[in-house]
């Protein structure tokens, strides 16, 4: 098991570019923790296996770590910050060489995860089968998540199935909401294949990486 290099910088947010779809621009962000970079952005309701996507984002990073060629469990630790810790976003696009899927957070905590590939999606709390695409599954689960019923003010992303970006490894994307304090996803691939995991700040997020 690999546990990504945790470190929090503070950027001013004057110096966030948002390239692809959204003009362009100096990559200007700093890598906040462990293996991983961003992508593009879209909102689900619930049990709709389809979303709208709008323009992609991409969020270059001048630090970020080389990519590791490697397929075993990534974990991280939570870092304190001020504000909920509430996924606000899911976004997913394509990078050189890696789909990339970032989870946007409001807040300056960076929650810990744990990122493995399991045999078929479930619900958390119920345990029922999610119906998405994919042949294999990374889950992603994150922790020292506020629930949403302590921050009614800060919406949290829907529940339900985000498209991956067109012939790319990453085929949809399965956000469950948080339960307990854990926030739990799901990425279907094609195949299991390498992968990265870290987070950014300013704002906060976490970034999964797979490799194509």
């Amino acid at each position: 098991m690999r546990s990504g290099a945790r470190r929090l910088a503070v950027v001013p947010l004057s110096a966030l570019v948002l390239l692809a779809g959204c003009g362009g621009g100096d990559p200007t962000e700093t890598a906040a923790t462990g293996t991983s970079t961003s992508a593009g952005t879209t909102s689900s309701s619930a049990g709709t296996p389809s979303a709208t996507t709008t323009a992609p984002a991409t969020d270059e990073v001048t630090d970020a770590p080389p990519f590791p060629a490697d397929t075993s469990p990534d974990t991280g630790e939570a870092v304190a910050g001020e504000g909920p810790t509430v996924v606000t976003a899911v976004r997913v696009g394509s990078q050189d060489g890696a789909d990339r899927v970032v989870l946007d957070l409001a807040g300056t905590a960076v929650p810990g995860w744990d990122v493995a590939y399991t045999d078929a999606p479930t619900q958390e709390g119920s345990g029922s089968p999610v119906e998405m695409p994919g042949t294999v599954f990374l889950r992603v689960t994150l922790t020292g998540v506020t629930n949403p019923y302590e921050a009614p003010g800060t919406p949290e992303t829907a529940r339900g199935v985000y498209p991956g970006p067109s012939g790319g490894p990453v085929q949809a994307i399965y956000y469950d909401s948080v339960f307990e304090g854990q926030a739990l996803a799901y990425l279907g691939l094609d195949a299991e294949r390498p992968f990265r995991v870290y987070a950014l700040s300013n704002p906060t997020r976490i970034v999964v990486d797979v490799q194509r």
